[in-house]
């Protein structure tokens, strides 16, 4: 059963800088580390542009279940490049903004 995260998260005003800086490393590092990421069917990430909070965004990420998602998160967070860029985000967003919801299809 294919599911979605939806991650969302506001970056503080004063951090926009320097969250768009962490985010080219982030997708950097991906993209240099396709195994890290391989359950991942897709992942696409949207900033917000009208109404709504400044700041916002949006992270979109396809997988083909929960474990896979699941094992996903586990190796992420023991990988030190993953982990470090972690904590760099947390640093530059609203903590009480994070949220994350999963997805199902309706069939």
């Amino acid at each position: 059963m294919t599911i979605v995260v939806q991650d969302m998260w506001v970056v503080k005003p004063e951090k926009q800088q320097e969250f768009t800086k962490l985010w080219k490393r982030y997708q950097k590092y991906a993209k240099d580390n396709p195994k890290l990421f391989k359950e991942m069917k897709s992942n696409k990430t949207y900033t917000q542009m009208f109404g709504g909070t400044y700041g916002a965004y949006i992270s979109l990420s396809e997988y083909n279940s929960l474990a896979d998602m699941e094992k996903l998160n586990n190796r992420s967070m023991k990988d030190p490049g993953m982990t470090k860029l972690y904590q760099e985000m947390m640093q530059l967003i609203d903590p009480v903004t994070f949220k994350s919801d999963v997805w199902t299809a309706l069939e």
